[in-house]
C-alpha cells in the first residue's frame, strides 16, 4: 500500500501519469478496436443496411458508459479524495454504494430498452430497411448486455482510482481482444449466412459477462489493501451527505456521455433523412474517428486520480503539474493522429465496407461521403480531448456544478443547434462541420470555468 502512496504523493509526475495513464490508453484503444470489430466484420457483407443498424444500435449501447460515469467517476473521484484525506473506512461505503447503485441503474436501462425498443429505434433513425438488424443487434449487447458492461467499467474506475489503473485496464482490454476472436467465429462458422448481426451481438455479450467475472475476482484480491468493497453492509450505512457527492459529481459525469449520445441520436436521425449511404456513412466515422478520442479520454481518466488525491490533500503545485502534463501530452499525440486521418482518409474507411461482396455502386458511394465526413470531424478532436481533459479535471476537484455546466452547453448550447443550423445551410457537409465548431466553443467555456473553480479554491494563488 505505501508503494501506491507514493505514486499519489512522491513519484516524479512525469512517471505517475504515465503509471496511471499509459494501461488506460491502451486499454481504451483495445476497446476502440474492438468495437470496430463489429462494424469491420459486418462491412464484409457489403451490406449498408446492416452497417448502417449496427450505428444506430451502437448508440444505445455506448448510453451505458454515462450509467457507469454515475457511480463509477462518481464514487471513484471520491475514493481518491477520501484517500488523499486519510478517510478509508467512509471510502469503502462510497465504494460499496456506489456498485449497487450501478447494478440497480443498469438493470433498469435494460428494462425500459426492452419495453420501448421499436419507437425507440424509430426515433434514432431506423429505416424499413435497418430495423430488423437494430433490433438484433439491441436485444442481445443492449438488454441482456447492459449489467455486465456497466458493472465491469464501475468496478474498472474504481481500481483505476486506487492506484490499481493496470489491472483496470487488463479486464477491460482483455474483453476486447476476446471480442475480437469470437466475431468472426459467430458471424462467419457458427451461425449461417444473413445472420452476421446476431453473430456480432453475441460475441459481444459473451466477452463482457467474461470481464465482469475478472473484475469481481480482482475486486475480491485487492480488498483487502484498498478501501474497495462490494459488502451490502457498508453499502446501507453511508452518510446521506456521502451519498449527496457521489451523485451531485456522478450525474454532470453520466450527463456527459449521455448528451453526447444524444447528439449522435440527432445526428443519426439527420443523416437518415439524406439517405441510408449518408447514415451508413457516418456510421463508419463515428467509429474510425474515436482513435485520437480514445487516446485524448485515456490520458483524461489516468490523470483523474492523481489529480483527485492531491486536491483533497491540498498539494496544488502537484496537482497543477498533472494537469499540464497531461493537456500538453494529450495535444501533442493527438495532432499527429489527425494528420493521418487527414492524409489516409479514403484508405481508412475502405477497410470498413466490401466494394465486391455486396452492392458495389452503393459500397462506393457510402466510402465516398465517409472519406469526406471523416476529413472534417477529425479536425474537432483537439477541442474534444480539451473538452475531455478539463472536464475530468472539475470531476475530479469535485466540482460537479461546473462540469453539469459545461456537458450541458457543450452540447445542448452549442453543438446540436449548430448541427441543425448548419444542416439546413449546406446539407449532409454541414451537418459534419458543425462538430468543430461546437466543439471549440466547449472548450473554451470548460477552460473558463477550470479558472474560475481554482481561483475559488485556492484563493491564495490568485
Amino acid at each position: 500500500m505505501n508503494e501506491k502512496k507514493d505514486l499519489f504523493e512522491k513519484v516524479p509526475v512525469p512517471k505517475a501519469l504515465l503509471t496511471f495513464a499509459l494501461p488506460t490508453v491502451i486499454s481504451q484503444l483495445i476497446n476502440l478496436i474492438y468495437n470496430l470489430a463489429d462494424t469491420f466484420y459486418v462491412g464484409r457483407t457489403g451490406n449498408p443496411y446492416m452497417i448502417a443498424s449496427v450505428s444506430l444500435a451502437f448508440t444505445l449501447f455506448v448510453m451505458t458508459v454515462s450509467i457507469a460515469n454515475l457511480f463509477g467517476i462518481g464514487g471513484g473521484g471520491m475514493i481518491s479524495r477520501l484517500m488523499g484525506k486519510g478517510e478509508n473506512e467512509r471510502a469503502k461505503k462510497v465504494s460499496a454504494f456506489s456498485f449497487y447503485g450501478s447494478l440497480i441503474a443498469a438493470a433498469a436501462y435494460s428494462l425500459i430498452v426492452g419495453l420501448f425498443m421499436v419507437p425507440i429505434l424509430k426515433l434514432f433513425g431506423a429505416s424499413e430497411n435497418t430495423m430488423k438488424y437494430s433490433m438484433q443487434y439491441t436485444w442481445i449487447v443492449v438488454v441482456a448486455g447492459t449489467i455486465p458492461v456497466v458493472l465491469s467499467q464501475t468496478m474498472a474506475h474504481f481500481l483505476r482510482n486506487t492506484g490499481y489503473s493496470k489491472q483496470a485496464s487488463i479486464g477491460l482490454s482483455a474483453g476486447g481482444i476476446l471480442n475480437m476472436i469470437l466475431d468472426p467465429l459467430f458471424m462467419f462458422v457458427i451461425l449461417p449466412p444473413g445472420m452476421e448481426v446476431i453473430g456480432a451481438a453475441t460475441a459481444t455479450l459473451l466477452s463482457n459477462i467474461i470481464a465482469m467475472l475478472y473484475f469481481f475476482f480482482m475486486i475480491r484480491k485487492v480488498s483487502a489493501v484498498t478501501p474497495i468493497t462490494l459488502s451490502i453492509k457498508e453499502c446501507r450505512s453511508i452518510a446521506g451527505e456521502d451519498r449527496k457527492e457521489v451523485i451531485s459529481v456522478g450525474i454532470p459525469s453520466a450527463i456527459l456521455p449521455g448528451l453526447y449520445d444524444l447528439s449522435n441520436i440527432f445526428l443519426n436521425a439527420k443523416m437518415a433523412v439524406h439517405g441510408d449511404i449518408q447514415l451508413a456513412a457516418i456510421g463508419i466515422v463515428l467509429k474510425v474517428e474515436r482513435l485520437p478520442n480514445a487516446i485524448g479520454l485515456g490520458i483524461s481518466q489516468g490523470m483523474l486520480p492523481l489529480v483527485a488525491y492531491n486536491f483533497a490533500a491540498k498539494n496544488k503545485k502537484r496537482m497543477q503539474d498533472a494537469i499540464n502534463t497531461a493537456r500538453w501530452s494529450g495535444i501533442i499525440i493527438i495532432v499527429f493522429t489527425v494528420l493521418l486521418y487527414e492524409l489516409f482518409a479514403e484508405q481508412i474507411v475502405s477497410a470498413f465496407i466490401s466494394t465486391t461482396s455486396g452492392p458495389s455502386a452503393e459500397s462506393l458511394a457510402v466510402i465516398g461521403f465517409a472519406t469526406m465526413f471523416l476529413k472534417i470531424r477529425s479536425l474537432a478532436s483537439i477541442p474534444m480531448f480539451l473538452n475531455y481533459h478539463t472536464s475530468y479535471c472539475l470531476q475530479a476537484m469535485g466540482d460537479g456544478k461546473g462540469t453539469l455546466i459545461h456537458s450541458v452547453a457543450r452540447q445542448l448550447v452549442f453543438y446540436i443547434p449548430i448541427m441543425f443550423l448548419f444542416d439546413a445551410l449546406f446539407a449532409e457537409k454541414g451537418i459534419a462541420w458543425s462538430l468543430l465548431v461546437g466543439e471549440i466553443l466547449g472548450a473554451i467555456t470548460a477552460l473558463v470555468l477550470l479558472e474560475r473553480w481554482l481561483k475559488k479554491k485556492f484563493p491564495e494563488d490568485y
